[in-house]
């Protein structure tokens, strides 16, 4: 099933780099920049979650994975947040990469996490793929899927 899922995404992503490329979309310098921002807004919003700060930075078609096969739409992404049943204490992000394609950008970031889900303290730390797309001037999340580490 997993490997189902990240082999959708990987197809996701393909295509919808192929659609940024075919629109004649053409980033800018500062393109990165504002992608990186963005998703430094996303991760504060994670952790103190309001709808107009979520609703500013997802897109309304998002399909976020979990590393444990779960797929949110941005309402069930948003409502998870806003009702801690998804509550982040903390959120580092380490080894960041943003690849412009496009209207789109490739994000891939370790995520190490502090949670309180549902009020159970526990800590994540998983790899994530996001694809933000470039919606009315603003970068927005539109795809996200995690995966567990490999062990060592």
């Amino acid at each position: 099933m997993l490997k189902k899922l990240i082999l959708i995404i990987a197809a996701t992503v393909a295509l919808a780099g192929c659609a940024g490329m075919s629109s004649g979309g053409a980033s800018s310098p500062g393109d990165a920049q504002a992608v990186a921002a963005a998703a430094e807004k996303l991760r504060v919003a994670m952790i103190d979650p309001t709808p107009a700060a979520l609703n500013a930075l997802v897109a309304d078609d998002l399909s976020y994975g979990h590393s444990g096969g779960k797929v949110d739409t941005k309402t069930s992404f948003m409502a998870d947040l806003m009702s801690g049943a998804s509550d982040f204490v903390t959120i580092a992000i380490t080894e960041q990469t943003i690849k412009i394609v496009g209207n789109n950008a490739i994000v891939r970031h370790t995520l190490t996490a502090d949670t309180n889900d549902g009020g159970k303290p526990g800590k994540v730390t998983i790899k994530i793929l996001g694809v933000w797309q470039k919606q009315g001037g603003d970068w927005k999340l539109l795809a996200r899927q995690a995966v567990r580490p490999p062990a060592p």
